[in-house]
């Protein structure tokens, strides 16, 4: 979809977006002169998240000052707090990745209507990829229409997630998962940005995605991408109503729902059942060696 046919406020997200890009990309010349700082254990903010930030939100505020922020970094301070017009914003979605040099992390720009995502941008400065979706116009990547995956089988799929590292994350538990979805998939992939993790489930490059921990700002955009692409997204017990809940599983219908079916007892909104059932499972054993994983066309490298 060409920028003259984008939704107004689509249009102003895509400029906002744009023009934090080309804050991180001119950093990321010269990464090691970043300012770093810690929020707490193993999750860092550094200059270029607030300058990133401080952009998008004047761009947004510029175009539509009567509308809210809802911002990682400042919260929801800037904007007309009340409005039905929220936007939530993540200005540097992969921070860790990015202080390291490691090409994986995007701004993501979604905006809530009444508490519906109704507009959606993803971008990676790095690629200059740029992913947008408006609700019940479809999703697309650089103005070309995107659709989750065809696949259907679970061990032909690859499935991208992230790693617990706050403390007080459940690894054990995190172990668990990844045991199971690890034995009965092609691979396992663990970039770094979950806003970019669902732009590549609603493109197709992912068979699906599932994480804990996640902040409404990792997952707004990316929701309303997958599902303007044909997919799902909900929490480990299907339940579209996720944002806030520190659960996320997405990916096409037929993968979502065996992602679901494994990672369901794993929910904190799961059954009592369900959750002694866990508590009494070990990690489980990987496939032995003579026992192949899958027989498919893209092979786990």
């Amino acid at each position: 979809m060409s920028s003259a046919n984008l939704h107004p406020m689509l249009n102003v997200a895509v400029k906002a977006a744009r023009a934090a890009g080309a804050i991180i990309n001119r950093a990321a010349l010269d990464v090691e002169s970043v300012r770093i700082s810690q929020k707490q254990v193993n999750d860092f903010v550094t200059e270029v998240d607030h300058a990133s930030e401080q952009t998008i939100i004047e761009t947004l505020l510029t175009a539509y000052p009567g509308h809210a922020i809802w911002a990682e970094e400042s919260g929801k301070v800037h904007g007309s707090q009340g409005s039905d017009f929220v936007w939530i914003i993540d200005p540097l979605d992969g921070t860790t990745n990015f202080i390291h040099g490691f090409p994986v992390y995007c701004v993501s720009i979604g905006l809530s209507v009444k508490g519906k995502i109704e507009q959606a941008v993803i971008y990676d400065p790095s690629r200059n990829d740029l992913f947008t979706a408006t609700k019940g116009r479809g999703a697309y990547m650089n103005e070309r229409r995107i659709r989750v995956s065809k696949r259907t089988e679970l061990r032909q799929c690859l499935i991208s997630t992230g790693f617990p590292f706050r403390p007080g994350d459940n690894f054990n538990n995190y172990l668990k998962m990844m045991a199971e979805v690890m034995q009965r998939t092609a691979g396992l992939r663990r970039p770094g940005a979950a806003a970019l993790d669902l732009a590549y489930v609603a493109a197709g490059f992912a068979d699906g995605f599932f994480e804990t921990g996640l902040s409404p700002w990792d997952v707004a955009a990316g929701s309303l991408l997958v599902t303007e692409a044909g997919g799902l997204i909900g929490n480990f017990t299907g339940d579209a109503e996720f944002m806030e809940q520190k659960e996320c599983i997405a990916g096409n219908p037929r993968i979502y729902g065996q992602l679901v079916a494994i990672l369901g007892k794993y929910s904190k909104f799961a059954s009592a059942g369900e959750k002694a059932k866990l508590r009494q499972s070990p990690i489980l054993p990987l496939p032995a060696a003579d026992e192949p994983a899958a027989d498919l066309d893209d092979a786990q490298t």
